[in-house]
């Protein structure tokens, strides 16, 4: 079955009446979701295509009448050159830190033209962090202590003691194996060859020639180097969000190549005042048998701060006050959370003399003076 052609429309999930404001916000706040450089799910990159394509044709006035005049045939002909010409992707991301690459190479270059052989690139690198709710609540740097395996600097990557290539074996020219060769001759006076394929005895496979080994990666032409970064922390950043930091993974399994990845898992860590759903933030708060039959006032924390709350007379157990807007940032900048406080009531165990005389009376009174 054909593939269905895209409906750019659906794909920003905007009006077909949109404005460009609209368009425009859209874009960003799926871009932000699907940026590889955030996002590694396999589909990521993918997605983030199909978004940025989407934000081309129906933010440029005439791609867009003709895209709703024709459908996809109106567009269809565009190349990516053609698309993105008059359009800077990265501007939207600067000043998160994610419009380049490693090398310096814009988004529509990284996602549009390759942005680098991947065959040659090495293994990603997978952390996970936790950073206090005051982190997640104002965003800013947090430190980030990891160690990589990186280029020996001593043997450039080769492993050998003077820095350069291995020769190759000269027991097998390089190719690892050797092949022996026996004749069988038949009764026909014929004669028939077998060739046997093994391991070279000399170099076990490797191919280069057996030589000393660099002293400090001992021939394995890496080493183990400890690293120190500033990890960007956005504003309200989602519960196990995936942060990249392209070029700190790995290196590559040729000098030539390019370094992996580092992804960077980010939770919240434990809070004792606090339990983080989303952007809202839970706290149980135990009040008194009398605060809740009269009603009170509580002073509690907030991430800004204590505030003062009414709690109504005759509240129930479990039930729940709102404080509006003092939970975390939306993720995107789309305004805050609440602090939502479950109140717990505390029934005495023991009782004064005093008190159980009133507690007895009060029970006569509300039971009708029986």
């Amino acid at each position: 079955m054909p593939n269905k052609d895209p409906d750019y429309y659906e794909v920003l999930g905007v009006p077909r009446d949109a404005d460009e404001k609209t368009i425009k916000d859209a874009y960003h706040r799926l871009a932000m979701k699907w940026h590889p450089d955030r996002n590694a799910s396999p589909e990521a990159e993918g997605r983030f295509k199909e978004i940025a394509t989407a934000y081309a044709i129906l933010s440029d006035p005439k791609k867009r009448a003709r895209y709703d005049a024709r459908g996809f045939e109106g567009v269809a002909h565009y190349n990516q050159d053609d698309l993105f010409r008059d359009i800077d992707l990265g501007s939207l991301f600067g000043d998160l830190g994610f419009g380049f690459g490693p090398g310096g190479e814009s988004i529509f270059e990284r996602f549009f033209h390759g942005g680098g052989a991947r065959e040659a690139r090495g293994e990603d690198i997978r952390v996970n962090i936790e950073v206090p709710l005051s982190l997640v609540a104002a965003g800013g740097s947090h430190p980030l202590n990891f160690g990589r395996r990186t280029v020996c600097p001593a043997c450039r990557g080769y492993g050998t003691a003077d820095g350069e290539p291995s020769p190759a074996c000269a027991e097998c020219g390089g190719s690892g194996h050797k092949v022996t060769s026996r004749d069988r001759r038949e009764e026909g006076g014929g004669t028939i060859r077998f060739q046997q394929l093994s391991v070279c005895p000399v170099c076990h496979g490797t191919g280069t020639a057996v030589g000393a080994s660099c002293a400090r990666c001992g021939g394995t032409g890496e080493v183990l180097h400890p690293e120190r970064l500033k990890l960007h922390i956005p504003p309200g950043i989602e519960e196990g969000m995936t942060l990249r930091i392209a070029g700190h993974g790995m290196p590559a399994p040729s000098p030539s190549g390019q370094p992996g990845n580092l992804y960077v898992n980010v939770f919240s860590a434990p809070d004792p005042r606090f339990q983080r759903r989303g952007a809202d933030l839970w706290r149980s708060e135990p009040i008194a048998l009398d605060e809740a039959v009269l009603g009170c006032r509580r002073i509690v924390p907030t991430l800004d701060g204590e505030v003062s709350v009414t709690v109504p007379p005759g509240i129930q157990p479990d039930e729940v006050l709102r404080v509006r807007g003092k939970g975390l940032p939306r993720y995107g900048g789309d305004g805050r959370g609440d602090l939502n406080l479950r109140i717990q009531i505390s029934v005495p165990q023991r009782l004064s003399e005093e008190e159980r005389v009133l507690f007895e009376r009060l029970r006569e009174i509300r039971r009708g003076g029986r």
